[in-house]
């Protein structure tokens, strides 16, 4: 039963003082002044990974040979052994190899000069009005020589097509044909 007068308790009781929170180790426990230090020891010889053979290069190596039969290309992948490069080889504690760089080079600095005296404007301008001075030359060229774009129409005014002979041979189902002579009322 709740205690009158104040609000119902939901949890439990903690333990006495006795008590140890966590899990008891007793290597650990005691650390330097038990007399022991607790240090990592490095792996005698790490083990190599063995990549797989990479025959698409091996294929190419032995077309680039002049291999052109089946058993000669097995003579070929017995002979040379390429295996597949690691991607993670500097993962995991690899060295680089030297002169290797990583990332992205860094683009030129822009000069501050050039952005206060405003450069970048006067030299896309100066594209512009080179752009179109060729446009207007360009434009002159085709007004000046009267020449007119040659089109369908024009084509056909000057070469008309062929005029068809009329054939005076029709199917019998479509000629007319007279009916039944009626007497005429005389």
């Amino acid at each position: 039963q709740p205690e009158l007068g104040k609000p119902m308790r939901n949890c439990y009781s903690l333990p006495g003082p006795d008590f140890t929170y966590g899990m008891y180790m007793h290597k650990r426990d005691g650390g330097v002044p038990e007399g022991h230090w607790d240090a990592v020891k490095a792996k005698a010889h790490p083990r190599k990974r063995v990549m797989p053979r990479d025959f698409v290069a091996m294929g190419r190596a032995a077309v680039d040979e002049g291999c052109t039969t089946a058993r000669e290309f097995a003579l070929y992948y017995g002979y040379m052994d390429i295996r597949c490069k690691d991607k993670g080889i500097l993962r995991y504690g690899g060295k680089a190899p030297p002169g290797m760089t990583f990332g992205k080079p860094p683009r030129p600095p822009t000069p501050f000069f050039d952005l206060m005296q405003h450069r970048y404007k006067e030299l896309w301008m100066e594209e512009q009005r080179a752009r179109t001075r060729v446009q207007h030359v360009v434009k002159k060229k085709v007004g000046t020589m009267g020449e007119v774009r040659e089109n369908r129409t024009t084509f056909l005014r000057t070469h008309p097509l062929p005029v068809k002979e009329e054939s005076f041979w029709h199917l019998q189902r479509f000629e007319k044909v007279q009916g039944p002579q009626s007497p005429s009322p005389d």
